[in-house]
């Protein structure tokens, strides 16, 4: 049995499961495992999450196995061809690796990305160690093709980071198309199949998957999911119950009903939303009662909720986290983009941020966003405000979803000054190229300068001269990022 980390599972698992390609969009915390399967799979960087699905979804009607990677928020972007895939069907086995961030360490938000498999209705697993996740993938494949359907493994940074031996089984051989008969159905009839025929599968696997370990100890007992399955068997003692569930949707509720019934307490320890305790309604204690944290779970919060388990709720203070109190996340001293944020700073408009290295300037000292959603985002945020204000985006979140902003501010006629930082890197996920959009922006936009930062220039009279105008400016302020202007 070979010791390994939980990146080094899920990528053995998917040479073992034969997959022919990979496709993702780079993000904490599965960038690596795009890096540590070049020259093992084929693989490629996507523009945005979306199309790293549909690339997959092509590949499985040709027969051929395929995987996508994506952080939490990434789930968002795919959502659309992920909710269709399940009733239009699939041809290979899909598997979409699903990186959440318990605890925001490089993230916008905190979302659960189990939530999918209840609104696409897809199996999700949840694996606690490497020899879990690498079970799930072989696991994930066949079952994918059983149901014609994707299916999600959800990855955080600890269980990539955690090590277990394994046992590998070896290639496995497949043999899986699509079938065009779906087309004599109707959309409706379509999802009556899956509800005919998939879904039970999905059901009956996870209520006698093996990825599910319940170990019968005493008057009590924990179900959990995840990697803090692994902090439970870690410091409960011979006296608690422990059902490990490696299949979280469906929820398999034969199993977790008879654990239920056969202990006086419940308590269900998950990352990072009560996705499996608000299905169990009032039967079990959790976040909901106030025994566990949101988000993130440590080895204290689980000896705590032990403590308290003769209560039916515990008051949880929550102390809200500040920047003050956490430390500023400044932009760097060398970026050379800095002039231009204080020359926007300067011209007391509304500013629209992007999630890449402009979100840096959210905070003191530069205080310079009013706003920033989401990656792509800005341009049409700034098309909202009620006078001509400014978008910030990167030539990466301008790729990745900000081009439909700017096409439909050209469309509707709105008047915005969009700045965008053509760096050609993705700097905050490791560097990865982007192209160059030049061209595609001056077809779109008359109004469009270059400009080189590295040059003297008056920034702050461009940007009243753009203000000034009315419609849409476009500047694209070019500079190398000095952290991969050598590479």
């Amino acid at each position: 049995m070979k010791n390994i980390t939980g990146m080094e599972a899920a990528v053995y698992a998917l040479q073992d499961c034969d997959v022919k390609i990979m496709t993702g969009v780079p993000g904490f915390p599965v960038t690596d495992l795009m890096e540590n399967i070049t020259g093992k799979i084929k693989n490629e960087w996507s523009v945005n999450e979306k199309v790293a699905l549909e690339i997959a979804l092509g590949s499985s009607i040709s027969g051929q196995r395929s995987a996508v990677i994506t952080k939490h928020v990434g789930m968002n972007i795919l959502a659309d061809p992920l909710v269709s895939s399940t009733t239009h069907t699939i041809g290979a086995g899909v598997v979409i690796f699903a990186g959440d961030d318990p605890g925001i360490q490089k993230s916008q938000n905190e979302q659960d990305s189990r939530f999918y498999g209840l609104v696409a209705e897809v199996p999700v697993f949840d694996p606690s160690t490497p020899q879990g996740l690498y079970q799930s993938v072989l696991d994930g494949y066949e079952l994918s093709e059983e149901i014609r359907a994707p299916v999600i493994i959800r990855l955080t940074d600890r269980l990539l980071k955690s090590r277990s031996g394994i046992k590998k089984k070896g290639k496995t051989s497949y043999s899986a198309s699509f079938d065009k008969k779906i087309w004599d159905l109707t959309m409706l009839g379509k999802h009556q199949r899956f509800h005919r025929d998939s879904y039970p599968m999905m059901y009956e696997y996870a209520e006698r998957s093996e990825l599910n370990d319940n170990k019968k100890r005493g008057k009590n007992g924990i179900i959990s999911s995840g990697y803090p399955g692994e902090l439970v068997e870690s410091i409960i003692t011979d006296i608690v119950s422990h059902l490990s569930l490696g299949v979280v949707n469906p929820l398999p509720f034969e199993l977790v009903d008879r654990f239920i019934k056969e202990h006086e307490r419940v308590l269900v320890v998950e990352e990072t939303e009560p996705v499996i305790e608000s299905q169990l309604h009032d039967r079990v204690l959790g976040k909901l009662t106030g025994h566990m944290p949101y988000g993130i779970i440590e080895s204290k919060d689980i000896r705590e909720a032990i403590e308290n388990f003769n209560l039916d709720e515990v008051e949880r203070v929550v102390t809200v986290q500040t920047i003050a109190e956490r430390g500023v996340h400044p932009v760097c001293e060398d970026c050379p983009y800095l002039p231009l944020y204080n020359a926007v700073k300067e011209q007391h408009v509304q500013v629209a941020g992007d999630l890449g290295c402009s979100i840096l300037t959210s905070a003191p000292p530069l205080s310079l966003l009013d706003a920033a959603f989401s990656l792509g985002s800005s341009i049409g945020i700034a098309c909202g405000f009620n006078r001509k204000g400014i978008a910030i985006v990167g030539d990466y979140g301008l790729m990745h979803s900000g081009l439909a902003g700017l096409i439909d501010a050209v469309h509707n006629k709105h008047a915005v000054v969009v700045i965008v930082l053509q760096n050609e890197v993705a700097a905050m996920t490791g560097g990865q190229r982007v192209p160059d959009l030049t061209g595609l922006v001056r077809s779109l936009i008359r109004d469009t300068e270059v400009i080189d930062m590295h040059d003297d220039i008056d920034l702050k009279k461009i940007l009243q001269e753009k203000l000034a105008k009315t419609g849409i400016s476009v500047i694209l302020a070019r500079a190398r990022c000095p952290k991969y202007d050598m590479k």
